[in-house]
């Protein structure tokens, strides 16, 4: 007995020793040591810990508060650091020019290691995006106009039972059903359906997503939970995560239809501008063997799923609740529509809306105060050492994932320097947008008017080499969903306040302080002429 109580407390005074002497590294011999910011933050990852995991998603709040007391520029973990100035976000989102890789630790938390969001370095990246970029091209997607102008379609049908029925509708819902439509149609050359029938009202898809954040800060700090929840029985990851597990059931859909594709491969080139769906172009016999995985193919679909369906509703859903809470807006939009839309009945490409100035405004109001990620999507530059005014930043050039370690007992290499800023702090920044917290398109005729180029701090699709893959798509259906929506229906809110679409938490997306991201609203019109 006495000889276990000694190796215990051998053990036990091995680990404190362990941590002491980590924490004194972190302190004062580690290259970012003379970096400005809390020490307790700068010596544990528990600090971060504790306000991301224990306090679900508040780090960004404490960040805001380091930010005001030490500076613009800050060490908020012992290996991070974060810079709050606008102007520096495309230093840190930098284009191909300069070589930027993913921090590791931000990859794993999406649990897709072989997506492009999961890609660490820059070259790997690259390859990997140019697969789809003309799949994803501004061409590309216009020629989709009249399938987008169909689901938009669908979608008002739905609005219009809704106004005979006297139904409230999950607006969030509704256009998630839309952007699900769009993407999977688009990409897969299939639809879930969800505008065919009364799906939106439990799209399983926006649950799934919804789950995935929600371990976003989880996944970060214990990255072998996402094998556990894949190698474990559907039936005991559905009763642990409910809507983790209707995620795994979406990626199974994907990964056999990703088989099917492997398999009946014929040994034919397939040409960028004519493949038929995305299977198409990351299975053509062009692309090395080793990207021809089905792990590759089943993250890869799923993420650009996810990605093209969740974000992109979340911003027609933001621009949709402050118009109907603000009638003069509303009215300057119409009136301003009734230039390309002659009656609520007419239809208008994209191209020609994204000319209209105060649409334009409504659709970057919507993507600045939907935000994308808030999440710190923290990059490395692997190449040369990054600067910011007299502070030099440490190169970064090793990489290691941690898969069954926790992030406080990760080995993580001095050199590996992440810097990031979240995008809410550019779009909330008050030197750009006064009063950011107002939802004004006007701001945004007034610059185009001065020449001002206020749209590059529009960050919800990032910046740089790794900018959303998907931002053309996306676009297009922002401006084809509101102009002929917002042209044909009046819409009342129901038992929703501007607290349902505010950020109060940061799971990766923005959330509220109770429940989840939406707007509930009755159908009070039909618009006639």
């Amino acid at each position: 007995m006495d000889n276990f109580v000694s190796y215990t407390s051998l053990v036990a005074a091995f680990v404190v020793g362990f941590f002491a002497l980590r924490m004194v590294y972190h302190l004062y011999f580690h290259p970012l040591a003379k970096f400005p910011g809390p020490k307790l933050a700068a010596a544990t990852f528990l600090y971060e810990f504790y306000y991301d995991v224990i306090k679900s998603g508040m780090y960004i709040w404490e960040i805001e508060r380091m930010h005001d007391k030490y500076g613009p520029i800050v060490r908020i973990n012992p290996r991070e650091l974060h810079i709050r100035d606008s102007a520096y976000y495309e230093d840190i989102h930098a284009g191909s020019s300069r070589k930027r890789s993913k921090d590791p630790d931000y990859a794993v938390a999406f649990g897709a290691p072989f997506s492009l969001v999961g890609t660490i370095s820059h070259d790997h990246h690259r390859f990997r995006r140019n697969l789809l970029n003309n799949y994803f091209s501004k061409r590309s997607v216009t020629s989709l106009g009249p399938s987008i102008h169909e689901k938009v379609d669908k979608l008002i049908a739905r609005f219009e039972e809704a106004h005979a029925a006297a139904s409230v509708l999950h607006l969030q819902l509704d256009f998630a059903a839309l952007t699900a439509d769009v993407i999977t149609d688009y990409c897969y050359g299939w639809s879930y359906g969800y505008l065919d029938g009364a799906a939106a009202r439990s799209n399983d898809l926006v649950d799934a997503v919804n789950g995935l954040m929600v371990m976003f800060h989880v996944n970060r700090f214990f990255p072998f939970l996402i094998t556990v929840f894949r190698n474990s029985p559907p039936a005991l990851v559905r009763w642990l995560q409910p809507h983790m597990a209707d995620l795994f059931d979406f990626k199974s859909r994907l990964r056999q239809q990703a088989a099917d594709a492997l398999e009946k491969k014929s040994v034919e080139k397939v040409d960028g501008e004519d493949r038929l769906n995305v299977f198409d172009a990351l299975t053509s016999l062009d692309v090395p063997a080793q990207e021809r995985t089905l792990d590759r193919l089943e993250d890869e679909s799923a993420l650009l799923l996810g990605a093209g369906t969740e974000t992109t509703a979340r911003a027609i859903t933001v621009s949709m609740f402050h118009l109907i809470r603000d009638k003069e807006v509303m009215g300057k939009l119409r009136a301003e529509l009734k230039t390309v839309l002659e009656t609520p009945r007419s239809k208008a490409s994209w191209l020609e809306l994204e000319k209209l100035p105060y649409l334009t405004g409504v659709v970057n109001e919507g993507l600045r105060l939907s935000h994308g990620m808030t999440a710190r999507l923290a990059r490395i530059s692997p190449n040369e050492p990054m600067s910011y005014k007299d502070w030099n930043i440490p190169i970064g050039t090793h990489y290691k994932v941690q898969t069954n370690i926790s992030r406080e007992f990760a080995d993580h290499h001095s050199s590996q320097t992440p810097v990031s800023q979240s995008n809410y702090f550019v779009h909330m920044d008050p030197t750009l947008f006064p009063e950011p917290a107002k939802f004004d398109p006007e701001r945004w005729v007034r610059a185009a008017e001065n020449g001002e180029y206020l749209s590059r701090y529009i960050v919800s699709f990032t910046k740089g080499s790794r900018q959303c893959l998907g931002m053309n798509l996306a676009y297009a259906e922002i401006y084809l969903a509101i102009a002929h929506i917002a042209r044909r229906i009046d819409f009342a809110l129901y038992e929703t306040t501007a607290d349902s679409v505010c950020v109060y938490r940061d799971l990766g997306i923005g959330c509220p302080k109770v429940g989840l991201f939406g707007v509930r609203a009755t159908v009070k019109g039909i618009v006639e002429e």
